[in-house]
């Protein structure tokens, strides 16, 4: 089998175990609170770490992207949602996709996006419908209707008689802010309760809301009661990252996404090394900026994994990363440690960023690749 050793870099490197140890955590924690996993499949973008999600039990996904639903149709998944406010120049092809047989959903947040899809619906060819959902605002993060406005009802009077109104959907961005268990756990049921008032309301008014969809990986996995809601999106959790690791919802040994990086070049001046990984292989993400401890542009670590605490990537251009000792670590001969040549990983802070930078994942055990898996991108 392929070394580590002989790849050319930077190279994005995914650990099986890890990955498969994540996908069971969340699939047994949802299934525990009585709702079906919907995952985002947004994170990775790749039919092999899907079906594996699809193995573990997931039965539908979520998308952010139309060429996303597209490829996981074409792979076999039928049942998906489209969970960007739906803008009008997508609506035929997202009714072409319907047309194919894909049980498409998508989400709206407005009447005129509602009146959108209706004539979407309305001129396309027999039996095309796209069920909707109204996304709603649970905590001021976003997109999405606040609980109390009375829009709500006027989207939703909008899309059943249509035929369309399929229920309501949230995601609790804000949770990405947050770093203690209470917290967490204090979100997870603001988000629960926002959007079951909002189903509430729709029913009171005689309106159906057969679907109520949860979702952000923190808050599901902080959740302890979701009575009412029937599904939980989720995404970066296939993964994990740094921000994920300061947040509180996994350790740093759980993060299964690393890139391989070669020392290029010294700075002993300056007390830099340079290796070819920069914000194109990263990313430009700086989400540990706000939290206790910053990354910088990623966490630094071994050729086996190990993080090395007092480096890290303090600096990247297009094509060049810099990696320096952390304020107030020992002096240290880097130039010596790690010789042109030398082979580092580094952690990301965000996932679903720096795996956009790729199209494939090397996959490992240990420092064997035992399988490349495709990745895409783009819209």
């Amino acid at each position: 089998m392929e070394q580590l050793h002989n790849l050319e870099t930077p190279a994005l490197l995914l650990e099986r175990a890890r990955m498969d140890y994540n996908i069971l955590r969340m699939q047994t924690q949802v299934a525990s609170l009585g709702c079906r996993l919907r995952p985002h499949v947004k994170t990775s973008k790749s039919l092999p770490v899907v079906q594996a999600q699809i193995d573990a039990g997931a039965q539908a996904i979520t998308v952010s992207t139309l060429k996303e639903a597209e490829q996981f149709f074409e792979a076999g998944v039928q049942d998906i949602l489209y969970a960007v406010a739906i803008a009008p120049n997508k609506l035929a092809h997202a009714l072409r996709l319907g047309a194919r047989g894909c049980r498409l959903s998508v989400i709206v947040d407005s009447v005129a996006a509602a009146h959108a899809v209706v004539r979407a619906c309305a001129s396309a060819d027999a039996g095309e419908m796209l069920p909707t959902l109204i996304e709603i605002d649970s905590d001021g993060h976003r997109s999405g209707v606040r609980p109390a406005d009375p829009v709500l009802l006027d989207i939703g009077r909008v899309l059943d008689a249509a035929g369309l109104l399929a229920g309501v959907m949230t995601h609790a961005g804000s949770s990405y802010d947050l770093d203690t268990p209470q917290a967490l756990a204090a979100m997870a049921a603001q988000e629960r309760d926002a959007v079951l008032a909002c189903a509430q309301a729709l029913r009171e008014a005689g309106l159906p809301c057969e679907r109520v969809s949860v979702g952000s990986t923190p808050t599901a996995l902080s959740a302890t009661d979701l009575t009412g809601v029937t599904e939980v999106r989720a995404g970066v959790y296939v993964f994990f990252d740094l921000v994920m690791a300061g947040i509180g919802v996994c350790g740093v040994d759980d993060i299964a996404l690393s890139v391989l990086t070669s020392v290029i070049g010294h700075r002993p001046d300056k007390g830099w090394l340079i290796v070819d990984a920069g914000w194109m292989a990263m990313s430009r993400d700086r989400g540990t900026q706000k939290q206790k401890i910053d990354h910088g542009y990623g966490l630094i670590c071994d050729v086996d994994g190990a993080p090395i605490t007092e480096l890290w990537m303090s600096g990247a251009n297009q094509e060049h990363g810099i990696v320096s000792l952390r304020a107030g670590a020992p002096a240290s001969d880097l130039a010596g440690r790690y010789p042109i040549g030398s082979l580092l990983r580094v952690l990301p802070n965000h996932a679903c960023a720096t795996g956009a930078q790729f199209d494939t994942y090397r996959v490992i055990e240990g420092n064997r690749i035992v399988a490349t898996w495709p990745r895409f991108s783009g819209w």
